[in-house]
């Protein structure tokens, strides 16, 4: 028996990863929809929410579905609810199609969610009709709804977020990384060049980061010392 949804109320997630050069968005798309049910675009992993849910188990259920991550840090960053976010009809028409709603759908509030996490977590393969996608922030194509604009929102939050708490970048950092990756990563997040002369004394100062011996390996340039991040 299928879940009865709530025609109103959807969750959004805004999984960000960084790739060792820019930051990236996981996103989603049909792959076998059938015919004339289908935006024909890239979206957030989102939906309704059934009545039966609450927000964070929503979360996760879509996340779950459509990309197969489960037990995923989230939080909670915004909601969205403007006026024109149905104005493009194939939008409404995929969401009641997809939910198998009988009536036209004229406006949703959606909660976004957010999420760093490490770009090669593994997402299990799935019969859903659905592929994930990592795709950098600065080549992602118009998203279906208003999720363009529910990226950029995200990432201006975590502008805000690092600029308090710094140690919010290794969440998107491999677990061991070099100074050059955290820099492009600081770079990528924040739009401003970071100073590479003062740059790792900087790094010396900090002290939840552990210099190891161990450098690069196979490697045209210099070979870097690995960094790792002491979270305690």
């Amino acid at each position: 028996m299928m879940n009865s949804v709530n025609p109103y109320v959807s969750v959004d997630c805004v999984l960000l990863g960084f790739d060792g050069e820019r930051l990236n968005a996981l996103v989603v798309r049909q792959t076998n929809a059938e015919k004339g049910n289908d935006t024909g675009c890239y979206k957030l992993p989102g939906s309704l929410i059934n009545m039966d849910e609450d927000l964070d188990d929503a979360a996760q259920r879509v996340l779950k579905q459509l990309t197969g991550l489960v037990q995923v840090k989230m939080v909670q960053f915004k909601a969205f609810g403007g006026a024109q976010r149905l104005a493009n009809p194939r939008d409404s028409i995929w969401l009641e199609r997809y939910h198998h709603l009988e009536h036209h759908l004229e406006r949703i509030v959606t909660i976004a969610y957010l999420s760093l996490l490490r770009i090669d977590r593994k997402m299990a393969k799935l019969d859903s009709g659905y592929e994930a996608q990592w795709i950098p922030i600065d080549e992602l194509p118009q998203l279906a709804f208003d999720h363009s604009e529910i990226v950029k929102e995200a990432v201006q939050s975590v502008k805000k977020m690092t600029a308090l708490d710094p140690t919010m970048f290794f969440d998107l950092l491999p677990r061991k990384f070099t100074a050059t990756q955290l820099r492009k990563l600081m770079e990528s997040v924040t739009d401003d060049k970071v100073d590479i002369k003062n740059f790792h004394k900087k790094l010396a100062k900090m002290p939840y980061l552990v210099l190891l011996e161990e450098k690069e390996e196979g490697v045209s340039h210099r070979a870097a010392r690995f960094y790792k991040f002491k979270r305690k």
